[in-house]
């Protein structure tokens, strides 16, 4: 894959029917130092436009309204599909309701900037796609391609984001379960070395099966790691009080997760 080392390398689809909007944003991309900016109006535009050219370095970033689908409708199309399931996502948006954002979050798309945003928001936004896009070899290569992980998530656009994720860093022994009980079923047999599991879920949720885990589980002390959209602060608090080792946003920043993953190594 092609090293991209600043802001310069990517190439960014701004999909935006408001032409006010195109021109502000592609002022703060052009400051931010982005060279390469094409504008659409719509998601089919955008559509094709990835499939005439879809090279390495392409972020998208797209407004949650457009006239012909919504921003989480062009996300999970380019999620399913294979030439450009895993181009950066970053919507911008002034909706905050959690039902509508929540596809978007469950897709694996990079950011979710809020509107009215800064250059600022924008750029660290940029910052994570470039990181997505260029994972650093700054974990043992040995270690990592050894590493056995269980990827728990009901989701599926979220699970392949997260494994390709995973693989990019050289992991290869993935394991997948869709729920907390399958999870279970699976830790009961299969020796693993780091839990990636999300909150929400059905049969079991995450915090039901951390609490398993740790107080249940022949593999009591395997590191935890909640990936999750999950706002309210009282049942976070109750996944901390059940042993997670680490909890993470969604969306997440590639580097965050590579984080976790090594300190999880290095404990």
């Amino acid at each position: 894959m092609a090293l991209t080392t600043s802001l310069a390398d990517l190439s960014v689809l701004l999909v935006e029917p408001s032409h006010m909007q195109a021109n502000l944003v592609t002022r703060m991309l052009q400051h931010q130092g982005v060279r390469q900016i094409k504008v659409v109006d719509t998601a089919e535009a955008a559509l094709a436009a990835l499939t005439e050219g879809a090279a390495a370095g392409w972020v998208v970033i797209s407004s949650l309204y457009l006239p012909d689908m919504a921003g989480t409708e062009l996300v999970m199309a380019m999620r399913a599909d294979e030439e450009l399931e895993s181009i950066p996502f970053i919507l911008v948006s002034s909706e905050t309701r959690p039902q509508v954002l929540e596809p978007v979050r469950q897709s694996g798309a990079c950011s979710i900037v809020a509107k009215p945003f800064s250059e600022q928001q924008l750029s660290r936004a940029l910052f994570a796609a470039a990181d997505y896009l260029n994972p650093p070899e700054d974990l043992d290569v040995a270690e990592i391609e050894s590493l056995r992980v269980l990827l728990v998530d009901d989701s599926l656009a979220s699970r392949r984001h997260l494994r390709r994720l995973l693989e990019e860093l050289g992991i290869e022994r993935i394991t997948e379960a869709v729920n907390g009980k399958e999870a279970v079923d699976l830790l009961q047999e299969t020796m693993v070395d780091l839990v990636i599991t999300d909150y929400n879920m059905p049969e079991m949720d995450g915090r039901e099966l951390t609490e398993y885990i740790r107080t249940q589980s022949w593999q009591n002390s395997v590191p935890v790691l909640m990936v999750t959209s999950e706002q309210n602060m009282g049942r976070l608090a109750a996944v901390e009080r059940a042993g997670v080792s680490a909890i993470c946003d969604k969306p997440f920043e590639a580097g965050n997760i590579r984080k976790l993953i090594s300190e999880s190594l290095t404990r």
